[in-house]
């Protein structure tokens, strides 16, 4: 069987969040309303309403676009892309076409095996969404509720190789828009869409093959297993001795199947012209430094800071800067704490980030804050608890908002460090534990471990326990408890 290389493109359609519409006032967010109830003249294209572009969107939009190092053009253009369907009520959508506001750029990630991979972006251009169209039975219902809801289009170059690099890169893009603070990026209530468009071409072979777009992907498994469905397809239509037709492809991710939709349309099929209605975007010197000036530190410049200046694993780097509000957290309790960064990161992703995925939130909705994780470093640093005591100590104090310190002396979590108290309960484990104390004193030192262990149970966690295994070789090695 012959060899093949696959090449995917990836369009991202990222739903801005903006408070209004990209073209009127109606509010942008309409999940959960009832059907066409957010909607005006303008965004249900009436004849005669007259749109005016939202500079927030215009704002997010640039923001991307510095982000993913993209060229900026300073002055780009609003066209009209013309096609009948029945959720674009005005036979048109409101879009970028030859002049957007970003071409160019990339995005830099690793795959799982530490494989750096760039994926060039072609260009990044403004839009309005069009409704959406149910069917119910032979009866086809339209909301348009999302009509006029501000996008940016995000097009790829065909530099994917594999399902899995595509599914990383919509992972890695996703981390980068809830980042920047631009888009909630969730699939699952399409705010982050995706078409992709595959290929297939015998290894060595210079020229792509024709593309297939799958559309009606919304989730990243989705993405995965649609993309992997599709290669398999080709494969076996040119193993058949036939050609592969250039088509747009539904995936059915309920039945787990694709279905042909149409003939793939090209530029020509939309026949672009400017908008008439709608001035040229300019955008100014100070407008795009001011923008500048507000971009935060991006996520793979963070992780290689952790790692290069704070010292951190790769790896750890990597879990700390999933998204912003960890990084943020982490950095905060590692500046409190002012010493040994691993042991904050330590408590960071064992403790903290199991708080956080148990319960299904997110970093910001936990009450326990950095300065409350360095506090409790310090007390087990100090002795004051034990590590055990001390990660029931991050949950006692996520779950009531309370200082560490006042809990600990509240709940009398503090460890005993009275001689007198630890060695008589050392007396009695050694006592009632004759057979283990042979075996100890035969030459299994190793034991001392279960004794310390009995001796935490007996006075439930709240021994210190080097003290304990002081006490316990006295009491075994001298013969005490017999």
């Amino acid at each position: 069987m012959a060899e093949y290389e696959v090449t995917i493109g990836l369009e991202t359609h990222i739903q801005l969040n903006t408070i209004t519409k990209a073209f009127c006032s109606c509010k942008a967010d309409s999940w959960g309303d009832a059907p066409n109830t957010n909607i005006c003249p303008v965004c249900s294209g009436l004849p005669g309403a007259l749109p005016a572009a939202n500079k927030a969107m215009v704002e997010k939009a640039l923001i991307l676009c510095l982000a993913m190092n993209a060229d900026i053009n300073m002055t780009s253009f609003f066209d009209r892309k013309n096609y009948l369907y029945a959720d674009l009520p005005a036979g048109y959508q409101i879009t970028q076409n030859d002049k957007p506001i970003g071409i160019g750029g990339y995005l830099d990630f690793q795959m799982d095996d530490g494989r750096p991979v760039r994926v060039r972006i072609d260009n990044l251009h403004m839009e309005e969404d069009a409704g959406k169209t149910r069917n119910e039975g032979d009866i086809r219902l339209i909301d348009m509720n999302r009509c006029g809801v501000p996008l940016v289009e995000m097009v790829t170059q065909p530099d994917m190789h594999s399902a899995d690099e595509a599914a990383t890169y919509l992972i890695k893009l996703r981390q980068l828009l809830r980042w920047l603070g631009i888009s909630e990026a969730n699939m699952e209530k399409a705010h982050l869409r995706c078409d992709a468009n595959v290929s297939i071409r015998p290894k060595g072979q210079v020229k792509l093959g024709k593309k297939c777009e799958i559309k009606n992907i919304n989730s990243i498994e989705a993405v995965r297993t649609a993309i992997n469905y599709e290669i398999q397809r080709q494969i076996k239509e040119v193993e058949a001795g036939n050609e592969i037709e250039q088509w747009t492809i539904e995936w059915d991710n309920d039945a787990l199947e694709l279905r042909k939709m149409r003939s793939k349309e090209t530029a020509a099929d939309y026949r672009y012209f400017r908008e008439p209605n709608l001035m040229p975007v300019v955008i100014s010197e100070e407008f795009l430094q001011s923008v500048k000036e507000g971009m935060p530190e991006l996520p793979l410049a963070r992780q290689k800071r952790f790692e290069t200046e704070l010292g951190l694993p790769a790896y750890d780097a990597s879990i700390l800067t999933a998204d912003r509000e960890t990084s943020e957290f982490f950095e905060e309790a590692a500046k409190v704490y002012g010493e040994d960064n691993k042991r904050v990161s330590n408590w960071m992703m064992n403790e903290v980030l199991r708080i956080v995925n148990e319960k299904g939130i997110g970093v910001a909705e936990l009450k326990i804050t950095p300065s409350n994780l360095a506090d409790i470093i310090r007390l087990v640093d100090k002795k004051t608890i034990n590590t055990t005591t001390g990660k029931t100590l991050v949950d006692k104090v996520n779950d009531s908002g309370k200082d560490p310190a006042a809990l600990v002396k509240e709940l009398g979590l503090g460890l005993v460090s009275d001689d007198s108290i630890i060695r008589e309960v050392c007396e009695k484990i050694v006592a009632n534990s004759p057979k283990e104390k042979a075996l100890y004193l035969g030459g299994k030192e190793t034991l001392i471990g279960w004794f310390v262990g009995q001796v935490m149970r007996e006075m439930r966690g709240k021994a210190d326990p080097e003290l304990a295994k002081t006490i316990l070789e006295s009491v075994l090695k001298a013969g005490e408890g017999n």
